[in-house]
């Protein structure tokens, strides 16, 4: 399936991509080769094999909640970006006024 120049463009607008003609050119070659490749798959017969979420069994790993101990207040305050006294000081993120 040979892809338009113009399906190319909107597929780079839809992305805010700022494509030179080149750029556009390559795109239009290996966009259509990929969908060249979902074709491919689009004829094998899927019919006898239902449909899944997970292909894995997946299992819930848990641990004991047990509290430990507490890194030291200077510990914290050190990687912070601005302190003031004992605490993380951040922008307000509610409208005072």
């Amino acid at each position: 399936m040979k892809l338009d120049l113009e399906t190319v463009e909107h597929v780079a607008l839809l992305a805010r991509l700022g494509l030179t003609d080149e750029e556009k050119a390559t795109l239009q070659d290996q966009l259509s080769s990929v969908l060249d490749h979902i074709s491919v798959l689009e004829e094998v017969d899927t019919d006898a094999i239902p449909p899944t979420a997970q292909v894995i069994e997946l299992q819930n790993i848990l641990r004991e909640d047990v509290a430990g101990a507490a890194l030291p207040v200077e510990a914290v305050l050190k990687n912070a970006p601005r302190t003031e006294d004992d605490f993380i000081k951040v922008n307000a993120v509610l409208d005072q006024s």
